[in-house]
């Protein structure tokens, strides 16, 4: 009895030992918009693959940016497609590993409630001073919000008021600190457990901005290769969809 005991105290010894040995490290470079989900999701991916992944997180515009002059990330977990698949047509990134993980929407949102009417009809009136947006050459939810509001007819006539954020991140900040009556965010930001946790809001109807398909990559220069794969084929995993679809998140069909 004895025996087995030490047998199979050693097995568990000697395949705890081989996982931490055939750990590795990604460097992953995550949208904003992503934050609360990819915490989960590494959470989830440490625990069950032993590898190490380092988030940083900011707008997709300026990744691109630094991925061109050689930062050394592994993977782009994007907020749009268009960017992915430009580092693939200069070869930064891996042809072939580029997918689809999220579909993004947007939401009209204040911290104030009742201030945001279920059909945003505040923006026609008017009665506000600040209005918040990502910034359209960077954040892909800054140009989902000036296609909407390009549609509404309202572009032209808010430009006054507009407070732009780096990222969606500050943009966030803008509006949940009093700064900005409203600001135009990810609807995965005030999300959880498939929920709007405060405030008020409008979500915007999917016609007035083109989809936003939020996509992962595998970038050339990733050193740790089998790690980058293992965290990549998480990403698509049951486990990670469905804390994606917990935030407001639709999936790829």
């Amino acid at each position: 009895m004895k025996s087995s005991k030490k047998w199979l105290l050693g097995a568990l010894l000697f395949g705890v030992s081989m996982q931490a040995a055939n750990a590795g490290e990604v460097n992953a470079a995550v949208a904003a918009n992503f934050t609360e989900p990819m915490e989960q999701i590494v959470k989830l991916f440490q625990a069950e693959s032993g590898h190490t992944v380092r988030v940083s997180l900011g707008s997709t515009g300026k990744f691109y940016s630094q991925i061109q002059n050689g930062a050394p990330f592994d993977v782009l977990v994007a907020a749009d497609e268009k960017v992915p698949q430009r580092l693939e047509k200069e070869g930064l990134a891996l042809d072939g590993s580029r997918f689809v993980y999220a579909v993004g929407k947007l939401v009209l949102w204040s911290a104030q409630p009742g201030l945001v009417d279920a059909k945003g009809a505040i923006l026609r009136k008017g009665n506000y001073n600040k209005l918040a947006i990502g910034d359209p050459k960077l954040a892909s939810y800054g140009t989902a919000a000036k296609e909407a509001l390009e549609d509404l007819g309202l572009w032209s006539v808010i430009q006054g008021k507009l407070v732009t954020g780096e990222n969606i991140t500050q943009t966030y900040q803008f509006a949940a600190t009093g700064n900005a009556e409203l600001a135009f965010i990810a609807l995965s930001q005030v999300t959880k457990d498939g929920k709007v946790t405060a405030g008020s809001w409008w979500i915007v109807p999917a016609h007035l901005y083109n989809p936003i398909k939020q996509s992962a990559v595998q970038l050339s220069a990733a050193k740790d290769k089998a790690a980058t794969q293992a965290f990549l084929t998480f990403l698509k995993s049951e486990k990670a969809k469905e804390v994606i679809r917990s935030f407001g998140y639709e999936l790829p069909k």
